[in-house]
């Protein structure tokens, strides 16, 4: 997904992660957005990323790491908040183990419903998730194809759920493009 190994480990590694780097996939690019866990880990001299330590950080001083150049995100103050509000949603509700979102789910509409729920994930983004777990994480609880909507479909390249080398980085741009391209006109 980020293109860069030692950031796409932790992403394999880190389920807190995975979810930081699609809530940061927005208004960048997808590879910068999943880069951004490692980054953040970097910063904060950690191997993986505490919801509970993300979330009691001192907020101006998270910006600071967010914002320290290059800039984990083209919006580092709103998106170091997002991170914030994301990491204490897991500390408090899942006990800081963020797997238990998708471990815990009934079927793929409850595991679409728990990914809504969380700050920064809206209903395409929800989707995105369910399709990206089940496809490259093996994440597929009874439903979870239909729960994701057209980002379930096999052998789609609409997403970063369908990524998994440069060849198919580059279908899933140019879907991106074709889409942006008709919705202009």
């Amino acid at each position: 997904m980020a293109q860069v190994e030692a950031a796409d480990e932790l992403l394999d590694a880190d389920p807190f992660a995975l979810l930081t780097g699609m809530l940061l996939d927005q208004q960048v690019p997808l590879e910068k957005a999943f880069k951004g866990p490692h980054v953040l880990a970097e910063r904060l001299n950690v191997e993986r990323l505490d919801p509970a330590a993300i979330a009691g950080h001192d907020p101006e001083g998270f910006a600071a790491l967010f914002s320290t150049v290059p800039a984990i995100h083209r919006f580092p103050g709103s998106m170091a908040e997002r991170t914030q509000k994301l990491a204490r949603m897991i500390a408090e509700d899942y006990d800081g183990d963020a797997a238990r979102v998708w471990t815990g789910a009934k079927d793929g509409k409850d595991l679409l419903k728990r990914l809504e729920a969380l700050p920064g994930f809206g209903a395409q983004k929800a989707k995105i998730f369910v399709a990206l777990l089940g496809k490259q994480f093996g994440v597929q609880p009874r439903g979870w194809r239909a729960a994701a909507g057209d980002y379930g479909a096999q052998g789609s390249k609409r997403s970063v759920a369908d990524i998994v080398d440069a060849d198919s980085l580059a279908k899933v741009r140019a879907f991106k493009k074709e889409m942006k391209a008709a919705a202009r006109s």
